[in-house]
């Protein structure tokens, strides 16, 4: 079968079998804050330990990595998928200080704080990378960011963390116009 008469249905399908890991992508530039649900996700490289995210080029998420300089992944618990409803369209942030005068805050109503490149982390995050962009590379929709890990921890060693067969969600395939 050539590539001319594969139809689009049948990358969509064999596309969306791919094992994807989903998470949330932080990103920050300035005062503003987004997080978004991900699914292309990958680690690159060893030495350094470099990480790539796929982020579609028109989304915030894109502009504010590009504009900060890094990213966070926050990895979640298979079992608590709510949160990847509420991060498929820009996040509403709300500073928080504590009596330390720390800032924290929220976006979508989730509880997040800053890590050490002021990304944002998600205090119900199973695991996190906080990950400085050290290279970029535009694929046509979307633009691979790569970063270098500076930051990571894990909140919940014991769950199986998400995925995307975890939801009825869908992405990847070819462009839907």
């Amino acid at each position: 079968m050539s590539n001319a008469a594969l139809a689009d249905e049948m990358v969509n399908r064999v596309t969306w079998k791919i094992p994807n890991a989903l998470a949330l992508v932080g990103s920050r530039s300035g005062e503003e804050r987004n997080a978004m649900t991900a699914s292309w996700i990958t680690q690159l490289s060893m030495e350094p330990v470099l990480i790539g995210v796929g982020v579609e080029n028109a989304a915030v998420t894109h502009r504010l990595i590009s504009d900060g300089g890094s990213f966070t992944v926050n990895l979640w618990d298979a079992q608590n998928t709510r949160p990847f409803v509420k991060f498929s369209k820009p996040a509403a942030y709300e500073a928080v200080s504590d009596a330390e005068g720390s800032v924290t805050g929220t976006l979508n109503g989730w509880s997040m704080y800053e890590a050490a490149t002021g990304a944002p982390v998600f205090v119900d995050a199973a695991a996190w990378l906080d990950c400085e962009v050290r290279h970029s590379v535009d694929l046509g929709t979307h633009t691979l960011f790569i970063g270098e890990i500076v930051a990571a921890d894990i909140n919940n060693d014991e769950v199986r963390l998400a995925s995307m067969s975890d939801t009825r969600m869908k992405y990847g395939g070819v462009k839907r116009h």
